[in-house]
């Protein structure tokens, strides 16, 4: 796909590690930021009734890893290690990626964070408003974690170009089913919304569905079997 205009692409789903974002900053800055902060946050907010929904679910997860894996670290008076263990292990946890952006908030909002996007990003986001095109992000992070680091990137506020998020409420990533209801959420059709992600396993669902996909190879992205998916270095090629 070189350029997008005249192709009946009426909508662009984008993912944010790898794709929009460079993996070094989710993996270098923000989780390191999570395991520095955790302990005084959760002193200080545990009583929050959104935050104690949190570590309820978390805790329910608990119960299941420890049935199933004896190398689950022990629950105490606070979750703090099981938090660290699901993080080395990159668990897509709903209620982790929950308890994650509740704590980067207060990181972007004291001005400790500043969220990072490769360079093409802001110039394709205006191009494509420009052209009326309805651009959305499915990420695993939470909805609130999307929004902050696009309200605070280094390039300013980028989520005037954006008109919807997803996280693993709607459901996996790797489900198509999650991608027939986000479909349903734009209110196209599936072959009018086009997927770009770094990772395969999520285009093979999203093309299950009849959306078009992209594979973007970034620089620091782990390698990916291209599958039947077109490629592309830079969203200045769509």
């Amino acid at each position: 796909m070189t350029g997008i205009s005249g192709t009946g692409i009426r909508g662009i789903l984008l993912d944010i590690e790898g794709t929009t974002t460079p993996i070094q900053f989710v993996y270098d800055v923000l989780f390191p930021f999570v395991r520095l902060e955790l302990d005084a946050y959760l002193r200080v907010h545990d009583d929050e009734p959104q935050i104690q929904e949190i570590l309820q679910a978390l805790q329910r997860e608990h119960a299941d890893d420890a049935k199933k894996n004896s190398a689950t670290p022990q629950w105490q008076s606070a979750p703090l290690a099981y938090v660290n263990w699901l993080m080395d292990q990159d668990r897509k946890s709903t209620a982790l990626k929950a308890l994650q952006g509740r704590i980067w908030y207060d990181g972007y909002h004291s001005g400790r964070l500043r969220g990072q996007v490769f360079p093409d990003v802001p110039p394709a986001l205006d191009r494509w408003q420009k052209l009326g095109l309805d651009v959305r992000i499915f990420s695993s992070g939470s909805e609130l974690a999307q929004r902050l680091l696009f309200a605070n990137s280094e390039s300013g506020d980028l989520t005037r170009f954006l008109r919807g998020y997803f996280d693993t409420t709607i459901g996996s990533k790797t489900d198509p089913s999650s991608y027939g209801s986000i479909a349903a959420a734009f209110g196209f059709p599936p072959e009018q919304i086009v997927f770009v992600s770094d990772a395969t396993r999520e285009l093979d669902a999203a093309q299950h569905q009849g959306l078009v996909t992209l594979l973007c190879r970034r620089p620091g992205n782990p390698p990916q079997g291209i599958r039947g998916h077109r490629t592309i270095f830079s969203f200045d090629e769509i």
